[in-house]
């Protein structure tokens, strides 16, 4: 849209279906998005209108909510279900605090999809071979596109904690700092939107893919939860003598019940399974424990006033709106139904079958097809339409026959 007729109010319509268009480019059948196709109308947040510093001619880019032609928020729109699930908070006097954790490869271009990811060549002409976890050396020759990373984050407003060198090859991690939900699912938007257009200026390529190398760890989306009081801000689960409160257990046993019927709108692609079923530090499971990586509920060491319940599902290849909103409506259910967590788990542990959670984009499906409470929580509309679009695309990456299949079976008798 011009700049004219965005500041004259001139509203931009879209059709409904596309809030289910599949990542091939195709859609469900219309009856999931209303059989006549109609409008939404797309209205711009005004705190979320961004000047963007990477590209060469002035554009801006606004981030916005999905309406009906009403004026209601469309059930099909993620970031509405994430309103709707703070609405429910916030009539309790409760208001959650997130942070999220974003892993992603940055690699060489790609232009055959056959070829798997390579890495950069370093200044030293060699590509990195995977034991860089952690380090500060500026040998892999990303310092020229780190620093614009860093320069347009600053020119849009996206405050960042840390940023690290993560265990896989080419492997980065950022921390965005914690704050309110909605404002933390923008920001990861936004962030992963930066990093793909910036790398593209300096000819490398952005994978935010779950898991797009074998043997190698996978990106994870980690959100780290809390939750203060409206009034007096204090974390409600912690009480005056910094212990645990039961909200706070109440809080874990809510992610207990529900993790396993919402995997599928954690871990949304046939890739998201190869990161869980393959974990380096990627737990497939609804156990808790004290600072344990090895479980997929993770409460970090901190103090009292930042005790908070890390969930460690998602990839980096979940949407940011919707993965936030069923977790936090997860921990809701709990707060609301009392319902008490399993005992914690440390050390090296069995998972126990109570806990464990769909391995595959099918069986996540066929849960959350079963599921009234995910439903109840986020619409019959936004759920039977979901699994439509996603069992589109397994159906599409099932049409084909991988390298795998050829190189071992072919030979079989």
């Amino acid at each position: 849209m011009t700049a004219e007729g965005f500041l004259e109010g001139r509203r931009v319509q879209m059709a409904r279906g596309v809030l289910l268009q599949c990542i091939m480019g195709g859609y469900p059948a219309a009856r999931f998005y209303g059989s006549d196709d109609g409008d939404l109308a797309l209205v711009a947040d005004p705190h979320h209108i961004y000047r963007l510093p990477w590209s060469d001619e002035p554009r801006a880019l606004a981030i916005c909510d999905a309406l009906e032609l009403s004026g209601e928020s469309s059930g099909l729109s993620t970031r509405g279900l994430l309103k709707a699930v703070l609405a429910r908070y916030a009539a309790r006097g409760l208001a959650p605090v997130v942070a999220t954790e974003l892993e992603f490869f940055v690699f060489a271009p790609n232009s055959d999809p056959n070829q798997p990811f390579q890495p950069p060549l370093g200044k030293d002409g060699r590509r990195e071979q995977g034991h860089s976890a952690f380090s500060v050396s500026s040998n892999n020759g990303l310092r020229p596109f780190f620093n614009e990373v860093y320069r347009c984050m600053a020119a849009l407003g996206l405050p960042r904690d840390t940023f690290m060198h993560e265990m896989g090859v080419s492997q980065f991690e950022i921390n965005l700092l914690h704050g309110d939900p909605l404002l933390l699912a923008d920001q990861t938007l936004l962030f992963k939107h930066l990093l793909k257009e910036v790398a593209l200026k300096h000819g490398l390529t952005v994978v935010c893919m779950a898991k797009p190398l074998a043997h190698t760890p996978g990106s994870s989306m980690h959100i780290h939860q809390s939750v203060v009081e409206v009034v007096g801000g204090g974390n409600v689960f912690s009480d005056a003598q910094g212990k645990p409160t039961p909200a706070f257990y109440h809080f874990i046993g809510g992610q207990q019940a529900c993790l396993a019927d919402f995997t599928a709108l954690f871990a949304p692609n046939v890739n998201s399974y190869q990161r869980l079923c393959h974990p380096y530090a990627s737990p497939n499971n609804a156990c808790w424990s004290e600072d344990n990586r090895a479980a997929g509920l993770r409460i970090p060491a901190s103090s009292a006033e930042a005790r908070r319940v890390e969930n460690r599902l998602p990839g980096a290849d979940a949407n940011p709106y919707l993965a936030i909103a069923a977790s936090l409506a997860a921990g809701l259910h709990g707060i609301e139904r009392q319902l008490e967590p399993a005992p914690a788990i440390q050390g090296e542990f069995e998972v126990p079958d109570q806990l464990s959670l769909p391995c595959t984009l099918h069986a996540a499906l066929e849960r959350l097809k079963r599921s009234d409470l995910a439903r109840e929580l986020f619409g019959k509309e936004f759920i039977e339409g979901y699994i439509a679009t996603k069992t589109l695309e397994l159906s599409s990456f099932l049409d084909e026959i991988t390298p795998w299949e050829r190189r071992v079976l072919a030979a079989q008798a």
